[in-house]
């Protein structure tokens, strides 16, 4: 399987899940599990989906991702800063996207206006067993 079905697998789950809980980790932001489905032909891989909602000047407080989980991001809607490990800080516009690698500490997540809000698509690929999928850091 390759990333690109990985990706469409990903799409059609969020298009057929149902609604389940959100939770706000942040100031001004909520994240809704989407999709959580085992990978059958990659054995003890899953690919879980979560829906993060940026109120205008939401932000996420400082986290590090699950050590397995490779993640792809899709901006839905709106303009999110990010910055990962020690990169550069980006601002990504809606049908933007971007990769972080297994492991990676995200330092700045926030939506980049004060005045609209932002969504975005986070999609992990990681070790079934490998729970929770962030843990904030300091």
């Amino acid at each position: 399987m390759n990333i690109r079905s990985v990706i469409g697998a990903a799409f059609a789950a969020v298009a057929f899940t149902a609604a389940l809980p959100a939770v706000a980790h942040g100031f001004g932001e909520t994240v809704t599990p989407n999709a959580d489905h085992t990978i059958p032909n990659l054995p003890g891989k899953s690919l879980t989906a979560v829906v993060v909602d940026y109120a205008p000047g939401g932000a996420s407080p400082s986290y590090e991702h699950a050590k397995s989980a490779f993640i792809y991001v899709y901006v839905v809607s709106g303009a999110v800063e990010s910055q990962v490990n020690n990169g550069p800080k980006r601002v990504y516009h809606a049908g933007e996207s971007f990769f972080e690698e297994p492991g990676a500490i995200h330092r700045v997540s926030r939506n980049a206006s004060m005045t609209q809000p932002a969504k975005l698509l986070a999609v992990f690929v990681v070790d079934t067993e490998d729970k929770p999928l962030t843990t904030p850091v300091n």
